[in-house]
């Protein structure tokens, strides 16, 4: 599935995603990461969502989002229910749903200015 990008924003979008990796502007990324407007995480350890744990996400709630969206793989799988309570305790709105949806969400919620981070689980063939 190919993204295209607005010339015009001056932040991270994803271009491209698949099941073997996704593109953050012309940056393959083959390996989990977590995306923001200004960054990029890569090789974030996190292989499935049964490896989701607090250390894990501790990064990512240092980044003061208003949103994660936590892309869970090829399909749709829940973490356990502490990992959502945690970070929505902190403030932070969390959503969960398979990676090329978080990207697609990611890219709508980034284009309007909100602080959101997608966290995406590239799970290896």
């Amino acid at each position: 599935m190919q993204f295209h990008r607005d010339p015009a924003a001056d932040v991270n979008l994803v271009t491209a995603c698949g099941h073997d990796g996704i593109k953050v502007g012309e940056t393959l990324l083959t390996t989990s990461c977590v995306v923001s407007a200004e960054s990029i995480i890569q090789n974030w350890p996190v292989t499935s969502v049964d490896d989701l744990k607090p250390a894990s996400i501790a990064p990512l709630l240092e980044q003061r989002p208003e949103l994660i969206l936590l892309g869970a793989g090829r399909r749709l799988r829940f973490p356990a229910v502490g990992i959502g309570r945690s970070i929505m305790a902190q403030s932070v709105g969390f959503e969960v749903m398979d990676t090329a949806a978080a990207c697609r969400t990611y890219n709508v919620l980034v284009s309007e200015g909100r602080h959101v981070l997608a966290a995406l689980i590239i799970e290896s063939a």
